[in-house]
């Protein structure tokens, strides 16, 4: 067996966004928000993915969007690069979804919680060892949250996690390995397999199960992939060389006075 990447915006839709995805998410969610606990039952997933719609996909910074039987809304985004702005981005996409539910002459009371869940391939957070880490609003000096906790910030750090397979515990442990580890895999092992919706997820994340459709754009996704990687590796090598070069240029400058 040959599994895709989840990271990929395609295979992170079709995994978690699907018709037939609304358990694998719950159980996802249920791991990022909640440290394994049941607390999410149902969910309606907004805008599910559709194999006829994969054209549709590009440009889309939102990966999946779920509305929770409670009229939480979990917007839940798959970031690769760490980009100008990024963190803006996040902040800026929660506060719209949260003030977008309000319709024409409703009031504040209409509004209901939402949680913006990032999961980066980058350490976003160098000063903690945390691998999860959530933020609302908390008083500066003194453990005191504000009352209303209606915007929450979810981030999971890919980078930060090396367990190996042998060492897998909670169900947070291995959403984050099949995330991370996904396309090393050759079996689903049986440490996913304790858990079915993990089982499902490795199952659709199978590549011999990808139409043709799917399997060019999963190509075209995976060559801008690479073509990003080797424009990000390229400008840090030439950064450095102008660096030695203005250092060699202070040298010289310095043995003419």
């Amino acid at each position: 067996m040959r599994f895709i990447s989840p990271k990929t915006d395609f295979a992170f839709k079709k995994i978690f966004a699907s018709d037939e995805s609304h358990d694998i998410l719950i159980s996802f969610l249920n791991a990022m928000i909640y440290s394994g606990n049941p607390v999410i039952q149902s969910l309606e997933i907004i805008n599910p993915y559709n194999p006829a719609d994969i054209v549709d996909l590009k440009d889309s910074y939102l990966d999946v969007k779920a509305v929770l039987s409670d009229k939480t809304t979990v917007i839940i985004e798959m970031q690769v690069w760490n980009v100008e702005a990024f963190e803006k981005r996040v902040v800026y996409n929660l506060c719209k979804t949260f003030v977008h539910q309000l319709k024409s002459g409703q009031g504040y009371s209409y509004l209901n919680p939402v949680i913006a869940l990032t999961i980066t391939d980058f350490q976003l957070f160098p000063s903690t060892e945390k691998i999860i880490t959530r933020f609302y609003f908390q008083e500066e000096e003194e453990d005191i949250s504000y009352q209303e906790k209606s915007l929450k910030l979810i981030f999971v750090e890919l980078p930060k996690f090396t367990k190996k397979l042998e060492d897998l515990e909670s169900l947070a442990d291995k959403w984050i390995y099949f995330l991370k580890e996904a396309p090393s895999l050759e079996v689903i092992p049986p440490k996913m397999q304790e858990i079915p919706q993990l089982e499902k997820a490795m199952n659709i994340a199978n590549q011999a199960g990808l139409s043709v459709e799917e399997l060019e754009e999963l190509y075209k996704e995976e060559m801008l992939m690479e073509d990003r990687r080797g424009e990000i590796t390229f400008a840090k090598r030439e950064a450095r060389e102008e660096g030695r070069e203005e250092g060699r240029e202070e040298g010289r400058e310095e043995g003419r006075e």
